[in-house]
Parts: structure tokens; C-alpha cells; sequence
């Protein structure tokens, strides 16, 4: 009982943080101002590496809040199984929806201080939108591994507790062009002395994003007045 408890503490001492950094640029030059909220993780591909542990029950609820006609945070990564929950908290209505990649849902039209939970079942993307404020978008990222991380202004992130061994590594960016997402997608070997990934270096779209329909999948209405609000 002594020994196994003794190699329990070994394994898990043989963790570490793997860091690095994602830099998104227009043309190869220009650097973007603001590189938060990319998004690194590594998927174990090798028997030296554990199976990555079941989904832990949050201390917190994760939320997805809809407030000043926003989603905060803009940029959400769950484990596959999660549930968010999405309460609203501004005066007016709001009816959040995905019918996109990922998990697709509708919740429908509630007002303030109502709050509706979606489970992520599945790993994948889901662009999230409000049928009734076109400006309004997330983007909630499913993933089937704890090995995660996103990115700061600078474009640092670090990944803790990964135990050594063969992963494989996959990013995500907004701004990114997919082929430069995908040819990021590579093998890495992470130990005690290899944890720091090479600067990861992306080409960013610069090209205006096309205007996204809504639930029906037709253009927004003008809104008449601009908030279907409360007194």
C-alpha cells in the first residue's frame, strides 16, 4: 500500500506545464495588436501518455453571460459532457442559438435574469449568436482532452499538469485562416526537459467577415424600437 501510494506521488510529480505562444499576423508583418483568445491543447496519442481523467464536476458553474448586448467571455472551452449555463442579464430579451458546427441548439426568447443550461455532448466548435441582436457572437470550443489553454494579449499560454509523453497538437484562432490552422496541427513529445513549444506563427484572415443569418437563416430584421425591453 506504502509502494503504490509512493509511485502515485512519483507519477504525479512527473507533471509539468507546457508553454508556448501563438502570434497572428496580416501578410506575415503585421502583428496583431491583440492575440487573446487562441486556443492550444494536446490530445494523448501514445500509451506512455494516461488517459486524460473523466470530466470533474465544476466548483463553479461555467456561464456563458449575456450582458450589454455581449456575450462574456467571448471565447469559451469546455470539456466534452460540460453544461454552460447562459443567463441573462440585461433589460432586454435575448434567444441564443447554434445551428453551426458543434452542438447545435436553440433556447428560445427569455428575459432578464432567466437562464437556460446547454450540455456540450460532443467534442466540436459552436458558433453562438442572439436571433434578435446581430451583433451578439461567442464561440464555445468542446474538447475530449483536460490538456488545454488560451492565449493572453501577448499570445502566451500555458498548459499545467500534463503528464509526459506523445500528444498531438492542435490550435484555434478567429482571425486564423483555416490551412494555417490546420498545417499548426503536428506531433510533440513533452517530458521534464521538453515542455516549451516553438512559437507558433499564423496568418490571419483580413478579410471582413461575411454577415451570419439568423435562426431562420435570413437576414436580421431592423429592430422597431432598437430593444424589445422592459419598463
Amino acid at each position: 500500500m506504502v509502494c503504490l501510494l509512493g509511485l502515485s506521488i512519483a507519477s504525479l510529480a512527473q507533471d509539468v506545464t507546457v508553454t508556448g505562444r501563438i502570434e497572428l499576423s496580416q501578410s506575415g508583418k503585421m502583428r496583431l495588436r491583440d492575440q487573446s483568445d487562441s486556443v492550444a491543447w494536446l490530445t494523448p496519442v501514445s500509451p506512455m501518455s494516461p488517459d486524460p481523467p473523466t470530466v470533474a464536476t465544476e466548483s463553479s458553474p461555467l456561464e456563458l453571460v449575456q450582458k450589454n448586448k455581449s456575450f462574456e467571455p467571448h471565447v469559451l472551452v469546455v470539456r466534452v459532457g460540460a453544461a454552460v449555463r447562459f443567463p441573462n442579464r440585461d433589460p432586454w430579451f435575448h434567444n441564443v442559438f447554434s445551428l453551426f458546427d458543434g452542438k447545435r441548439f436553440d433556447l428560445g426568447l427569455y428575459e432578464a435574469g432567466e437562464s437556460r443550461i446547454v450540455h456540450f455532448d460532443r467534442a466540436g466548435i459552436s458558433y453562438i449568436f442572439c436571433n434578435i441582436h446581430a451583433q451578439m457572437s461567442a464561440v464555445v470550443i468542446a474538447l475530449a482532452t483536460p490538456y488545454y489553454a488560451k492565449s493572453d494579449r501577448q499570445g502566451q499560454f500555458s498548459i499545467p499538469h500534463v503528464p509526459p509523453g506523445q500528444y498531438k497538437l492542435q490550435v484555434w484562432s478567429e482571425h486564423a485562416l483555416p490551412e494555417a490552422m490546420q498545417s499548426e496541427t503536428r506531433a510533440v513529445t513533452i517530458s521534464e526537459n521538453s515542455h516549451a513549444l516553438r512559437e507558433i506563427r499564423m496568418q490571419a484572415n483580413t478579410e471582413s467577415p461575411v454577415p451570419h443569418k439568423n435562426k431562420y437563416g435570413r437576414d436580421y430584421d431592423r429592430q422597431e424600437p432598437p430593444d424589445p425591453a422592459y419598463r
